[in-house]
Order: structure tokens, then C-alpha cells, then sequence
């Protein structure tokens, strides 16, 4: 990431956290960078380089830049054309016992991609943690509604009843799967470490004087002294492209798990089912003043469709680093990564915001499934005759006939579906109409829905938020719900 460009902050961070908005931001960069120089000399100096005390004191008092220091660096990189420099020669300038040894072996991307690995692993904490909490919200969701019956769709058709808790745990589910793949592609990260201009190391050795037990125990050093692990056994100049694909796949698939999410919501909306919070003075049209639009579950849906699409610019850039490294990276990189973790922090934020305040209601699905149950409830009636000694044929002629004239009464007609009436006031069924009303409970054609609610939430949802960081995000964000 060489050559001059000047680092601003993206427009989305204004709508993100203030964790992850500051994460990304020039401020957070330029400290880091700093942090590592820190580090580099420390392990220099444990390993006989002939770094002052003094050295290293002043560049940890001096690792947050002020406005005057952004003022010295934005005018050095005008005249240099280098920001890595930029910053080297600012650093020297308030800690000037140690200017002569800062960056001192260390090519541009020792700061930049380090940096940016630290970045894209805290990155993903946030992420992981805001998750969990909208995994939970909507869990505390599932299980209210765990037996309310509601028409299920197929091919947005009318199909089988099943429950609005039950609906919500598919939701949820593929909320863990996306908990998973960020927790597997967090915990993968390593360090860039020291590695020289192509990968090689040979800077450092000729400073440790060519003793390459040194050299990998500097490595060592200033990867452990930065938080990581391990360090990446090889590199070019730059870690490998491939990490940065590897980072935003998930993220991209929770942009898709996100967008069905508010899809669905958006459709429920349309059928006054369910809906998004909607405030007491909100509008939803400037013309239609009566319109409740899910503004908040279309905005998910629009962020959702960008975020899915910044993997792509990963798999283009690390599909053309020819050789050790090409700087066609640098520029796409400085955007797509900040503005991938961003985005998905506020799909995030956002649908935590609607999963605590969804309103459900429950009369208008109580008449959408009386519209279709009839239909649906004709197989029990066939088996409830037969059980009462009818014939099968002739029990489904009958349905089969007065379902017809049903259908047209509602198609044809506009009418509502009297199917059952018609039942009711044929004689060939009068074996059965004490038992029409205990055949046509909602509850009776949902099957186990409640009961996999309960169990998904058991043995699933539970064991996957009772990691201690998942906990303790969830109840602090229960504090600040209660508190506001």
C-alpha cells in the first residue's frame, strides 16, 4: 500500500458504531501504525540493536497523533507522495530520540497490512458480538410466538399452517451459521509479522548480522507483542489476498441471510401480519398519509445487496497480484474492506432495531388462516367420515364439489370462503358437524412447530451465545435497552 493517498474516513461510518466507525478511521490507523513501530523496536532492541531507553519511551508517550501532527503528516505526504514516509518523518518529529530508528528494516506494508489484519480481526469481534445479540433478541421473539399459528407459504402460495415463532427460527438459524463462519474466519487470522519489501527477510538479517535464529525470533516478538498468535510462514510483500476473501465471504453471506430476513418482513408488512417498529410521529409517505412503510427493512434489504457484492472486488484483487505483490490493490482495498465491515454493522444495528420492536398481530392472521384453512382442512374431514363409516370416494366427491363452489364464491365473487358453512348444511355430514369445530382449530395443523422451538432454542441457540464475550455482549446490551 505505497504511493500517496490521502486516508478519510467513509461516508457509511457515519451511520455505523462509534466502535467500528472509529476502528476504521484515519485516527485508529495512524495509531496503530505507530503501535507497531513500537513493537518492531522493542523487539529490535531485546535483540541487541542499539536502541535507546529514551527511544522507546518517547515513542510510547507519543502514539496518538494530535491535529497539529495530522496537519505535519498531510502536508509531508503532498511533498513526498508516500504516506508510510509521511508518517515515519511525523513520528521522528515528537519523538525525536527515536527518529533514526523507526520503520527501521521494515518495508510500508510491515504497518499497512499488519495493521489491516488487526483491523479485520477486531473488525469481526464487533460484528460477532452485535450478531449474537440479534441472534438473542430475535430468539426472546421465537419463543413468545412459539404457537401462534400463521400461514405458511410455498412459492408465496398459500400452504400448510405454520407458526410465527417457527418462521423466526429459520431466521435465526442461518443468523448462527453466519456466527459461525465470522467466529471460523476471525480465529484464522494471523499476522503479517516481518517479512521485508518481497517476503523474504533479508533486510533483517543483514541487521541481526546474518544470525537466522534472530530473525525468526524477531518475528516471534512483534507478533506476539501485537496480539496475534501466529504469523503467516510466508509471505510476498503483502500477506496474501486471499485472507482478505476469506474475511468477507461471510460477510457476504450474512448480507444474503440479512436480506432474506427483511425480505420476508417486507412481505409480512404488505399482509399487515407483522411489522416493523413504526414511530408515533413517523411518516410513511409524503403523499399517502396512511402508509406504515418498513423503511428499516428496506433499507437492510439495500445495504444487504452492497455488502454481498464488495466480495467480489476481494476475489478480482487477489486474482491479479502478480508475483511478491502489484499496487492495483492498494486504492480498492482502502475501500472495500472499511466499507464491507461497516455496512454490515449497520445491517446489524438495524435489524436488532426492528427485532426489538416488531409488532405481531394476531387477528389478522387469524382471519387469513379462516380464509384458507377451510381448503386446507378437507383431508381431515374425508378421514373424520371414513372414521364414522363412510366411504372415501364418496366423502371426497362431496368435498371436492362444495370446495369448487367455494372457490368461485371467493374468487369470482369476492366473497369470503364458506366452505365449511356448506359443510354444515349438507346432510351427508351431519355424522360429523359436532366434531367440524375441533377440526378446524389452527392449533391442530401446525404440527411440532412449538415443540421445534423449543428444542432449537434449547440446543442450538443456547450452546452457541454461552461463549463468555457473547454473554457479556448480550447483557450489557440488555443494561443500556433497560436504561434508555
Amino acid at each position: 500500500m505505497e504511493g500517496y493517498h490521502v486516508y478519510q474516513t467513509p461516508l457509511s461510518s457515519r451511520y455505523a458504531s462509534k466502535e467500528m466507525s472509529y476502528l476504521f478511521s484515519p485516527a485508529n490507523r495512524f495509531y496503530t501504525w505507530r503501535v507497531l513501530w513500537l513493537n518492531l523496536a522493542i523487539a529490535e532492541k531485546e535483540l541487541g540493536l542499539p536502541i535507546s531507553d529514551e527511544a522507546i519511551e518517547q515513542m510510547r508517550n507519543c502514539l496518538h497523533l494530535d491535529a497539529e501532527q495530522f496537519e505535519v503528516a498531510s502536508q509531508e505526504e503532498k511533498k513526498r507522495r508516500h504516506d508510510v514516509m509521511a508518517h515515519v518523518h511525523t513520528f521522528g518529529k515528537v519523538a525525536p530520540a527515536a527518529a533514526g530508528i523507526i520503520h527501521l528494516g521494515a518495508t510500508s506494508c510491515y504497518v499497512t497490512d499488519n495493521a489491516d489484519l488487526m483491523f479485520l480481526r477486531q473488525g469481526l469481534t464487533y460484528l460477532i458480538r452485535s450478531l449474537a445479540i440479534l441472534i438473542s433478541r430475535l430468539s426472546s421473539f421465537a419463543a413468545q410466538y412459539r404457537a401462534l399459528p400463521t400461514l405458511g407459504f410455498t412459492h408465496f402460495q398459500p400452504a400448510q399452517l405454520t407458526t410465527v415463532g417457527k418462521r423466526a427460527t429459520l431466521w435465526i438459524q442461518e443468523l448462527l451459521w453466519d456466527l459461525r463462519n465470522l467466529q471460523r474466519a476471525r480465529d484464522d487470522i494471523g499476522f503479517r509479522g516481518v517479512k521485508g519489501t518481497t517476503g523474504t527477510q533479508a533486510s533483517f538479517l543483514a541487521l541481526l548480522d546474518g544470525d537466522h535464529e534472530k530473525v525468526e525470533q524477531l518475528d516471534r516478538l512483534v507478533t506476539k507483542l501485537s496480539g496475534f498468535e501466529y504469523a503467516y510462514p510466508v509471505t510476498s510483500q503483502t500477506y496474501s489476498r486471499k485472507i482478505d476473501i476469506d474475511v468477507l465471504g461471510p460477510l457476504a453471506s450474512l448480507g444474503a441471510t440479512a436480506h432474506k430476513i427483511a425480505t420476508d418482513l417486507r412481505l409480512l408488512a404488505n399482509m399487515k401480519e407483522v411489522e416493523e417498529p413504526f414511530e408515533s410521529t413517523q411518516i410513511g409517505s409524503s403523499a399517502m398519509a396512511y402508509k406504515r412503510n418498513p423503511m428499516r427493512s428496506e433499507r437492510v434489504c439495500s445495504l444487504a445487496r452492497h455488502l454481498m457484492v464488495l466480495h467480489q472486488n476481494a476475489l478480482m484483487t487477489a486474482s491479479v497480484q502478480w508475483f511478491e505483490r502489484t499496487l492495483d490493490d492498494s486504492a480498492n482495498r482502502r475501500i472495500t474492506l472499511p466499507e464491507a465491515f461497516l455496512t454490515a454493522d449497520i445491517v446489524l444495528s438495524t435489524l436488532q432495531n426492528i427485532s426489538e420492536g416488531m409488532v405481531v398481530y394476531p387477528k389478522v392472521i387469524a382471519r387469513r388462516i379462516a380464509q384458507e384453512l377451510p381448503f386446507m382442512a378437507t383431508e381431515n374431514i374425508i378421514m373424520a367420515m371414513v372414521k364414522n363409516g363412510g366411504d372415501r370416494q364418496e366423502a371426497h366427491e362431496k368435498i371436492r364439489v362444495l370446495s369448487h363452489e367455494a372457490a368461485h364464491q371467493v374468487k369470482h365473487e369476492g366473497l369470503e370462503n364458506d366452505l365449511i358453512e356448506r359443510v354444515k348444511n349438507d346432510p351427508y355430514f351431519d355424522p360429523i358437524k359436532d366434531q367440524l369445530d375441533a377440526l378446524m382449530d389452527p392449533a391442530s395443523f401446525i404440527g411440532r412447530a412449538p415443540q421445534q422451538v423449543d428444542k432449537f432454542l434449547k440446543n442450538w441457540v443456547e450452546p452457541a451465545l454461552n461463549m463468555p464475550e457473547l454473554r457479556e455482549a448480550i447483557e450489557k446490551s440488555v443494561k443500556v435497552e433497560l436504561s434508555v
